[in-house]
């Protein structure tokens, strides 16, 4: 129990920082939009109140903290969705991990976004309600696609830390 704990947080953590590093390269490189993780917090905030779907959360209140809290649920998404793979795959997957599993994984994990968290930003399903649904869609699959090699690298370099 555990080391499944310790593994998720590892490999969770892991697989979110270089989801975090590849948009720092393509805001720096293609101009490409930041995450706004004030939203997702403010989104987030509102779940106390029974606030679940927004028609646009950006015109929405603020929330006390919204930054923070969308920070925070941006990497325990990761540790939990690492948790989850390391269900499904178990333990002996995080101990000699392969690619195919991790990137699998990884891709399937847009479903999220595509219909809990962006609807319930006001975005709508798969980003639907955007200027330009298509490359909302592209740069998040290619952001969960990134995440699954991020789950199989970190999964590699944590495994050996942890007897």
């Amino acid at each position: 129990m555990f080391e499944g704990i310790v593994r998720s947080i590892l490999i969770g953590a892991g697989a979110t920082l270089l989801v975090d590093l590849w948009a720092l390269v393509q805001t720096w490189a293609f101009g490409a939009p930041a995450a706004n993780w004030a939203l997702v917090g403010r989104w987030f905030g509102g779940f106390p109140q029974g606030h679940f779907i927004s028609e646009n959360t950006g015109k929405s209140p603020a929330v006390r903290s919204e930054l923070a809290i969308g920070w925070i649920a941006h990497y325990f998404i990761g540790i939990a969705y690492a948790a989850l793979l390391l269900a499904i795959c178990g333990l002996a997957w995080a101990r000699q991990p392969t690619l195919l599993p991790a990137l699998i994984f990884g891709v399937l994990t847009v479903a999220a976004p595509f219909f809990l968290m962006q609807p319930g930003l006001g975005m709508g399903v798969a980003a639907s309600k955007t200027p330009n649904p298509g490359a909302a869609r592209w740069r998040s699959l290619m952001a969960h696609t990134i995440f699954g090699l991020g789950l199989y690298l970190s999964a590699r370099i944590s495994a050996p830390l942890i007897p």
